[in-house]
């Protein structure tokens, strides 16, 4: 199988290196350790290895170098997460891809959950191999003091041609592999980028922290880990899964965080992803056809999106931010049913939903932002102090975004160009607002709703300006 890479450019404007290979459903791997399209193809059994080839002869494999890594951009200065998330966004946007599994393996996995949360519509699932939701190493003086000799290391002797310093990272990813992957292992973090950059790439990722977000997780996600795993350890795994509502968590045995191609893991590891992404495959065969197939044909899209919610839940904890959301999905809920609305799934901090008429949908989401407004203007009249309220006496504020369009309906869900242009509208709104699409706009011409031109706005993932409209409903 011959890889094809092309590169498409950031919204903060770093070029990046992707490469698809295979054949069948897209299947996103986020993977940030020193990185290498070219290099990495070339290592020993490289089509028998779970982490590269092995996925490719069932799925349309996509592998990316991240910012400051391999073919991508290397004069870079940010590698902070959400620079890591800006690179998955930008090969996603360029592929087009809208309803995909992700598989994300040891420090690619912040970037995934990061992304999954943010665009919960296009994620159907998520693997997490060999990774974790909280820095690796411990908040205490040895644990600084082991960061201080990693980055030490790196920058004494990264580029050499002599491996002794690399290789101290080699036995931490691979303490059992044969001399040839130790040797490739090398030649591939060599080969990767430079010494700043790796050291500056270290000293970040040690500090992520996605703790906060993975209860939002809402699709099937399946958590592998190895016990003797000498790079991230054993209950980073298990955390994350426990974190993750309704997670599977498959432990392997072995100590390489890489796992090999000879290993017997290695083919336990195969199967089981395949198996877990050939579910939505089986039960879409398995149901007879519904009523989301009435959802063909021009239809209006409405996307709602809590005000943060992140934020909410780090302040709150788990438990409480999530009876908030439930306060949230049942006013949603009931706005749908009385303006002839169907939910189409939840977005971990909103709602999709789907009309046959603009006007009912342009009706809901004044409907949906009276109601909340009434809510929030009620608590603020009371006069109990904010420190130590109930989740329930919560304000919440939403944006609504608005499309018309002709989706493809698949598996009970709407995917396609008019459902991606909805989202992304909703995204550009603010706390409060309405904005909606110029064909929804026209329409709901002659039914009474006020707009106001916002005039031409850049939606990411999009080409060309989208003219947008406010609805006025206050």
């Amino acid at each position: 199988m011959e890889q094809q890479i092309r590169f498409c450019t950031t919204s903060d404007g770093v070029r990046i290196a992707y490469a698809t290979v295979g054949k069948g459903p897209p299947l996103v791997r986020v993977l940030g350790w020193c990185t290498h399209l070219e290099v990495e193809s070339q290592w020993p059994d490289w089509s028998r290895w779970f982490l590269g080839g092995l996925l490719a002869q069932t799925h349309l494999l996509v592998r990316y170098d991240g910012r400051g890594m391999g073919l991508s951009d290397q004069n870079v200065q940010a590698f902070s997460l959400e620079a890591k998330v800006r690179d998955l966004e930008a090969v996603i946007d360029a592929l087009q891809l809208t309803r995909f599994p992700i598989v994300a393996l040891s420090e690619g996995g912040p970037t995934a959950i990061a992304y999954t949360v943010r665009h919960p519509e296009q994620v159907s699932r998520l693997i997490l191999y060999g990774s974790f939701g909280r820095p690796i190493l411990p908040d205490t003086e040895e644990g600084r003091q082991t960061a201080e000799t990693m980055v030490s290391l790196i920058r004494q002797g990264w580029g050499s041609d002599v491996p002794a310093h690399r290789q101290f990272f080699t036995g931490l990813f691979m303490p059992d592999a044969d001399a040839a992957s130790i040797r490739a292992f090398n030649e591939l973090q060599k080969a990767s980028t430079s010494p700043d950059n790796v050291a500056a790439m270290l000293a970040a990722l040690l500090s992520f922290d996605v703790t906060a977000l993975l209860p939002q997780i809402q699709i099937p996600t399946l958590v592998i880990h190895r016990r003797g795993d000498a790079a991230v350890p054993f209950e980073r795994g298990r955390e994350l899964a426990a974190l993750i509502p309704g997670a599977r968590f498959l432990p392997l045995e072995g100590r390489n965080h890489a796992i090999q191609a000879d290993e017997p893991e290695n083919e336990v590891l195969g199967r089981a992803v395949e198996e877990f992404l050939s579910e939505d495959r089986k039960a879409a065969r398995r149901r007879p056809a519904k009523a989301v197939a009435a959802q063909s044909g021009l239809v209006t899209i409405l996307f709602t999106d809590m005000e943060g919610s992140t934020t909410l839940t780090q302040r709150l904890g788990d438990a409480k931010a999530q009876e908030v959301l439930r306060t949230h999905n049942a006013i949603v809920r009931d706005a749908l049913k009385a303006c002839d609305g169907s939910q189409i799934k939840h977005t971990g901090d909103g709602v999709m939903a789907t009309f046959a008429a603009a006007s009912k949908a342009l009706e809901c989401a004044v409907v949906i932002q009276k109601t909340f407004e009434e809510r929030n203007r009620s608590l603020s009249a009371r006069p109990e102090p904010v420190e130590g309220r109930a989740a329930s006496d919560e304000p919440i504020r939403v944006r609504i975004g608005l499309n018309a369009g002709e989706p493809v309906a698949e598996d009970e869900d709407l995917f396609g160009t008019a459902v991606q242009l909805a989202a992304r509208i909703c995204a550009h709104a603010k706390p409060g607002q309405i904005l909606a699409s110029n064909v929804v706009r026209e329409l709901a011409a002659g039914k009474g709703v006020m707009f106001s031109d916002q005039g031409e706005v850049t939606l990411r993932g999009f080409e060309e300006p989208v003219r947008l409209y406010e609805v006025r409903w206050g």
